[in-house]
């Protein structure tokens, strides 16, 4: 997050922001692993045969994770790009004169 987006708020105010800001990010990342872990897993593993992952297993497991960073680093890339045009968008629509 921009700290300067915070520039408005007492001290307490924005102690309480960066707190629930921190705890969403915490809770999105937890979120992000469980699906990652529940959809790798679904889908590689095969028996419980043994205790470790067989060899198969284990490539499936480690392709389908590198997949899923790539795409939600991508993801993530395209967002902070919609974001920022949006973003530029809207400055320059509030620098309009209020006729247009």
């Amino acid at each position: 997050m921009d700290p300067s987006m915070l520039e408005g708020f007492n001290d307490e105010d924005k102690a309480k922001m960066t707190s629930m800001i921190d705890a969403m990010q915490t809770r999105d990342s937890l979120r992000m692993y469980n699906n990652l872990v529940e959809r790798c897993f679904s889908t590689c593993v095969q028996s419980f045969r043994r205790k470790t992952l067989e060899q198969d297993e284990e490539k499936c497991v480690s392709k389908c994770c590198e997949k899923f960073l790539k795409h939600s680093a991508r993801a993530s890339v395209r967002f902070a790009e919609l974001n920022a045009a949006s973003m530029q968008e809207a400055m320059a629509q509030a620098g309009e004169p209020a006729g247009k």
